[in-house]
């Protein structure tokens, strides 16, 4: 296999996104991408998001790029 990704992630298609936690914690194993931050100045890269807990709708604010950390987080709800 080479060393390109096989679906990588594009901060600007991730709004909406189902996410299940590898290790829930407080019951929080299902979470959706409520909010793409935009960077300051605009013309800057995208480096965060906002994760809403779908158990209580707390909410996180992470760098997207976490996502792509297989032993914390898988996409879709699992």
């Amino acid at each position: 296999m080479n060393s390109k990704e096989q679906n990588p992630l594009n901060p600007k298609k991730l709004l909406l996104s189902k996410w299940t936690a590898v290790k829930p914690t407080h019951k929080r194993k299902h979470f959706l991408v409520s909010k793409v931050i935009l960077p300051e100045p605009p013309e800057g890269a995208i480096e965060f998001i906002e994760l809403e807990a779908v158990f209580d709708k707390s909410i996180q604010v992470i760098p997207w790029r976490d996502l792509k950390e297989t032993e914390a987080w898988l996409q879709g709800w699992v």
